[in-house]
């Protein structure tokens, strides 16, 4: 193709902007909070290149690496691509070389083999280093101050699993970085890689099993003692891709399962849960241990939210006619059966973020997204062509909510939580929040808001002189872990 198509994955909010860029100093509204300073990473696909068909959407997006720099007050902001393998290529070439999403049989014959992962998912940061990931292939390294690709990320050669997923967990106790891989060794393989890397980024684990069917597994999550692996009926198959198919397609009649191991122990010891049929989930906001309980808190949805992933499967359904809530799953190991008990917690949403500290831990609260039930209809966009509206605090133990609807017009995108030194402050969010002000225009700011008191709206705001599209992931690093990027 020429030219971008016209659907919801290139107009609007999901236009491309295709623009590397640097801006000091930020006009600021209101006041940062002194104890705001490091860089708030943002994972933003934005293809290079007109796609090679019409259907493409905006997962196939090249990923772009941007930042929010804090500094005493001050805010400046960059982006950069990502120079994945795949993008290089079709820099040389100027013109896109990689066809449909996650289909391999589908790209042009000159670059056959080449790593397709675009990078595009989230940032992580561990052990000095700052990655982009995205879960059909492995990590690609960035500089976290030049923004610059250092290259895909293998653990030294350790790493064996071809994957890595865009959801990993890190331990707040111990430093260590759990993760894992699925399809690790091939195309619509079965095969998941769980591994563990050390507080200093060492590889010290790699453990592989097959899921119960070829299932999409894009978050995890541990506790103190397990790791839980929600699989989902979003299927692959490799005839179908073969014959040019869909990567993925949604099996309303098929259950969803979830398996749970000792986090430090054996694979062998995975123990299969099922549950309902057709559930989809893509977000976890946290899990914990109560002795032989464990609690699984997830955003759950009647179908798979993607239209393209359920259509594949004949599913035809509008968006807002996807039914959804947040639920505690708790699995009692004690009992035999593969059942589990549900409980509801809040209202649908997703996008969660949690205090980093609380990971695998019991926790008081928690921010996600939602759209609001009485409030304007959301803006088209995003990765499923319906944006966020409204932030919520939720109160998890006794289920209270605290909310921000934004004005009509308005989209939020997933926050980052900044902690407080303060005694019983509940420390900051940073959002980017889009406004349309025309009818294909739009301004961004990045908003500070009191995670302890949502509603009360952003402290500051801090205008962004440049079209932003819409971002995935993000994540949050403190100045003083950045004085210590590895080389």
């Amino acid at each position: 193709m020429t030219a971008f198509p016209q659907t919801i994955h290139f107009t609007g909010l999901n236009t491309p902007v295709r623009t590397e860029a640097s801006v000091r100093n930020l006009l600021v509204e209101g006041e940062i909070p002194s104890e705001i300073e490091g860089a708030f990473f943002r994972a933003v696909p934005d293809p290079a290149h007109p796609p090679m068909f019409d259907d493409d959407h905006i997962l196939s997006g090249d990923g772009m690496i941007a930042r929010f720099k804090f500094d005493h007050g001050a805010v400046d902001y960059d982006i950069r691509y990502v120079e994945t393998a795949r993008y290089a290529a079709e820099r040389e070439a100027r013109r896109a070389l990689f066809g449909q999403y996650r289909n391999p049989f589908t790209d042009d014959p000159s670059v056959a083999g080449v790593d397709r992962t675009v990078a595009n998912t989230t940032p992580l940061w561990h052990a000095g280093r700052l990655f982009m990931t995205k879960e059909d292939g492995r990590a690609y390294r960035v500089d976290p101050t030049t923004l610059d690709t250092l290259g895909a990320w293998d653990f030294g050669g350790a790493l064996k699993s071809e994957t890595m997923t865009a959801h990993s967990r890190i331990d707040p106790e111990t430093g260590e970085l759990f993760f894992f891989g699925y399809e690790a060794d091939g195309e619509c393989s079965r095969a998941i890689a769980y591994g563990i890397a050390d507080r200093d980024g060492n590889l010290v684990r790699e453990q592989w099993f097959d899921q119960p069917y070829g299932g999409m597994i894009h978050d995890f999550a541990i506790t103190k003692s397990r790791a839980i692996f929600p699989i989902f009926p979003t299927t692959t198959d490799l005839e179908r891709l073969r014959a040019g198919g869909p990567k993925w397609a949604h099996e309303q009649d098929l259950t969803c399962r979830v398996g749970i191991m000792p986090r430090d122990g054996d694979v062998t010891a995975m123990r299969w849960f099922e549950g309902a049929a057709g559930a989809s989930a893509f977000h976890i906001m946290n899990a914990f241990d109560e002795g032989d309980r464990v609690h699984l808190d997830i955003f759950v949805s009647d179908t798979n939210a993607f239209p393209f992933m359920r259509e594949a499967g004949g599913i035809q359904r509008g968006q807002q006619e996807i039914r959804g809530a947040f639920e505690r799953w708790t699995f009692d190991l004690t009992k035999d059966g593969s059942s589990y008990e549900v409980r509801p917690l809040g209202p649908p949403g997703d996008m969660p973020r949690i205090r980093d500290a609380d990971t695998g831990l019991p926790y008081s609260f928690g921010w996600y997204l939602t759209v609001n039930p009485n409030g304007p209809p959301p803006l088209p966009g995003g990765p499923v062509g319906m944006t966020f509206n409204m932030l919520i605090r939720i109160d998890v133990a006794h289920c209270g909510l605290d909310a921000l609807a934004l004005p009509p017009g308005h989209a939020i995108s997933e926050p980052v939580h900044v902690p407080s030194a303060a005694p019983g402050h509940d420390g900051w969010l940073l959002a980017v929040v889009d406004r349309q002000v025309g009818d294909q225009a739009f301004a961004s700011q990045l908003w500070v808001i009191n995670a302890g008191a949502v509603g009360a709206g952003p402290v500051a705001k801090v205008h962004v002189p440049l079209p932003l599209r819409a971002q995935v992931h993000g994540t949050w690093v403190p100045a003083t872990q950045l004085v210590l990027a590895k080389t």
